[in-house]
């Protein structure tokens, strides 16, 4: 239970890291970071994320049924 938490918050960490870093990137007017278009990066931030999110979803719901 402990790990899918840290998965949790790892995951969501790093997907608002890379939506972050492609939001940054597209202000400063790059449309490719290292052979990636800004777009899937922010694709792939907003996608961290939600899995973290359901990870934590998990831990709580197990934790909600324990006695």
């Amino acid at each position: 239970m402990d790990n899918l938490l840290k998965l949790g918050w790892l995951a969501g960490a790093g997907g608002a890291l890379l939506c972050l870093g492609g939001v940054g990137a597209r202000l400063a007017g790059a449309f490719w970071i290292g052979g990636f278009q800004t777009g899937t990066l922010l694709q792939a931030g907003t996608a961290a994320m939600v899995f973290g999110c359901f990870c934590l979803l998990v831990v709580l719901t197990q934790r909600a049924r324990m006695p």
